[in-house]
Order: C-alpha cells, then structure tokens, then sequence
C-alpha cells in the first residue's frame, strides 16, 4: 500500500476540468467545439500542430489554390483563340508556393482567433488517455464530462523498399519547384487531382495504377471519362502497374522497379495510396475504445463509441472523409449534447463529392452498379448527355462535359446524379439540395433552364 501511495503522490493533479474536450484542432473538433460554447458550457481543445487539422494545412485549401494554378496554365492555351495576344514566358512555381503558404498562415491564425473569441482553451501538445479516463497532455492532466476524439488521418507510404525516397500529399505542399519528371501512384480522388495539376502545369507526369481505371468506387461513367481525360491532358496512365523497388541515383533522381518494366530519372515520386487514422498514439485500449482492424474508431449513428461519454467523428472515423461532414457531424454532436435535441444526428446519405480532375467531378447519391443493386436493373431509368460547353465554341481546345441522372422507377426519384465537366462543382451544390429533398425527374423538368450555361442540360435530358 505504501508502494501505490507513493506512485500516487508522483501524479501530477488535474490542471483542469472541462464539460467538454475536443482532442484534435482539425474542422470538425473546432466546429464541434465552437458550437458547444455556444451553450455556455466550459470546452477545450487539444491539439499539437498548426490550427485547422489537414483541409487547412495539407489538403482540400491549398489544394484548391494549387488546382486553380492548373486551370490558367489550361486557360492560357485559349486565350489567342479568344482573340487575346498573350505570350507565356514563364510560370513560377515559388511565387504561388509563398503566395498559398501565407493564406493557409493567416487561416491558421482566424481559427487561433476564432477560438479565443468562443472562449475555447485551446492546450497545445498530443493527448493521450490515462488508465482512469482522463486526458494527459505534456506531462499535465485533464478531466472532462464529455470528450470528443477528432484527430484525423495521415498518408500512408507503403513497404515497397526505398518507398521512403518518395513524398505523400503532405510532402507536395513542401516542394519548393515544379519537379521536371513525376511519378504518382495510386488511383484515387488525391492521386487523380495532385496528377492533373503537375501534368497541367508541364510536369512530364505518370499515374500507376492496379487496374484499368481511375476512379474504380465511383459511377462508371466518371471512371472512364476522368481516366481518358488524364490521358488527354497528356499523363501517361500506367495501368497494372506496380512498383517493387526504390533505388536513388547518385544524382538524386529516383529509379522505379515496376512489375512490368522500369522508370528512371524521375525527380518526385509521390505516394497516394491511402491514409490512416491517427489513433495508435492515443491509448485507446486503456478505454476499452473498439477499432476496426485499420484502426479508425467505431461509433454508431450519434457517433458515440462504445466507452460511456466518449465520441468520435471525422476521418478519424473511416467514412466519408470529407470536410464538411466533420463539421456538420461535429455540430450536431454538440447540440445533442448541450443543447438539449437527443436526437439530432448526421445523415450520411446523398453527401455531395467533387474531385478537382480536369475537368472536375461533381457527383451525389448512388452509382449505377449501386441503384441496380438497391432497386433492381429493371426498376431504375438512366437519362445521359455528353456535349461541349459553350466556352470552348471557339477554341482550338475542347472538352467535354459528361452529365447522368439514375432514376428510381415508378415515380423516377432522382437517386443519384454525375457530372465531369467545366464548372459541375459549382453546378452541384444547388442540385444536390434538390435531390435531398427527394425531387424527381419530372420537377426537374418543371424547373426552367438557364440558358445558356452547362447547368441546364440537367432540367432538359431526355
């Protein structure tokens, strides 16, 4: 006895107790622990790297700035046909590096501010959990009635030998140049978008895949069109291929070993073969917290976990790994919680995706293959349009924008619906609202056409 109470006195006290601690400064804990405060009870919020967690840092934000760089490199081959004498004579990779690098440092610095103005603490350092449930941070502990686990994910790098010679997403936001030869591997939605914005920019630039397509868990429509337009836009697209090894070259570039031939002299090699939840670090187990095999947290409807009081929602979870649904997940939560409405919850279903492609991809509800399996092939109706946007009626560029509408029969509710084209991630988010609601084919059409934009051909299929 003497021996536990000696231990005992080592513990450092509790420096504060909380109503609610959010472990994790990504979008959903803030916006969970923001709309907490709201209701007047005392929040924390834990985290140890730089404010707003990976959209703000190292995804969807500089992402989309690093996207629409792409899209005026693409512009800028239309402008004579436009009528504009314009002569490209250089494109600076570090002048828009600085550039997206000091707004993704004033964001950091709005959420710091917006923190302080819910009257958030926020407690800078990694949180694990202790044996009796609190929450140890830097050598101090926390206690709270309610906590909520929203740390994120990360980017994985394989076991191939001399993977470690290659980048992830995160590692893209760090290159100071334009690489002048680029490898990147994987088939999904990152390796997709980081892709067309090195090939658009004049990175030589090659896709590995495992199989034929890109894009293999959306419709087949999307599929095919974005893995033609990656081609089209001139990324080489590698299909079956694998890497096996890794070597770099005394001169710094990297030889690839691939199971089907070789690649060398690339200069960037970036790996986009999927992320995982940072959770290993956090003493889960001592909780009793179920984790699937990944190690993403288990949680039901409400995004309770198993353990009485403890939360979790985001990436940290393994579905829908967008954004937005953190946020809004993260703000239902605290208002079931503190604002008295037990049963408030995230509806998961008809979550509108957009994939920065070029063109991008706008999409919501089920695929094809998915309304075939829900509803039967016979009991669904597929209204298709593929044509060229007005924009490029005059120039020596064209693409096409692709548009699907899947109907389930007899009163043809609009259950799921595809774009790829100029401008469909604007054009999605009213439609996506249409088809919440549970509008059919027939209100669609009832809806008059703005005339003429792309947009329109979703109120006129036939």
């Amino acid at each position: 006895m003497r021996i536990s109470l000696r231990l005992l006195s080592k513990m450092p006290p509790v420096l504060k107790k909380f109503d609610y601690l959010v472990i994790g400064g990504g979008s959903g804990g803030i916006a969970s622990a923001r709309r907490a405060a709201e209701f007047g009870v005392k929040v924390g919020l834990v985290e140890e790297a730089r404010m707003g967690g990976t959209c703000v840092n190292v995804g969807c934000v500089p992402k989309k700035i690093m996207f629409n760089t792409a899209v005026h490199a693409e512009m800028i081959k239309d402008h004579k046909d436009y009528g504009f004498d314009v002569e490209l004579k250089q494109f600076t990779w570090g002048r828009v590096k600085a550039a997206r690098d000091s707004y993704i440092k004033r964001l950091n610095g709005i959420y710091e501010s917006n923190l302080d103005k819910s009257k958030v603490d926020h407690i800078h350092g990694h949180a694990k959990f202790t044996d009796d449930g609190k929450v140890e941070v830097g050598g101090n502990l926390y206690e709270a009635d309610k906590i909520l686990i929203a740390t994120g994910g990360h980017p994985v790098i394989p076991d191939t030998p001399g993977a470690e010679h290659g980048i992830t997403s995160d590692g893209f936001f760090d290159l100071e140049d334009l690489p002048k030869r680029v490898v990147v591997v994987g088939a999904g939605y990152i390796a997709v978008e980081l892709a067309g914005i090195f090939g658009s920019l004049g990175a030589k630039t090659s896709i590995l895949i495992r199989y034929d397509q890109v894009l293999r868990n959306f419709d087949g429509m999307i599929s095919q069109a974005v893995t033609e337009n990656l081609e089209h836009g001139g990324v080489e697209v590698c299909r079956k291929t694998q890497i096996s090894k890794v070597t770099k070259e005394g001169d710094g570039t990297l030889t690839l070993e691939l199971n089907n031939g070789q690649i060398s002299k690339v200069d960037c090699l970036l790996w986009a073969v999927g992320r995982r939840p940072n959770t290993a670090s956090l003493n889960l187990e001592k909780q009793g917290i179920q984790m699937d095999k990944a190690g993403h947290i288990i949680v039901d409807e409400y995004q309770n976990t198993n353990a009485k009081n403890i939360f979790a929602l985001g990436d940290v979870c393994g579905k829908a790994l967008l954004t937005p649904v953190a946020i809004a997940a993260g703000r239902r939560l605290a208002h079931r919680l503190f604002d008295n409405k037990p049963d408030l919850k995230l509806d998961y279903s008809n979550i509108a995706t957009v994939v920065f492609s070029h063109p991008p991809v706008g999409t919501v509800g089920l695929t094809e293959e998915e309304a075939k399996a829900k509803y039967g092939a016979d009991k669904i109706k597929i209204y298709n349009s593929t044509f060229t946007p007005m924009y490029y009626a005059v120039t020596s560029r064209k693409e096409k924008c692709s548009m699907k509408l899947i109907c389930a029969l007899p009163e043809e509710k609009v259950v799921g619906l595809h774009m790829i084209g100029q401008a469909v991630d604007e054009i999605l988010q009213g439609f996506a609202v249409a088809i919440k609601m549970g509008a059919t084919k027939a209100q669609f059409d009832e809806t008059v056409a703005i005339h003429p934009t792309s947009g329109e051909e979703l109120v006129t299929l036939r």
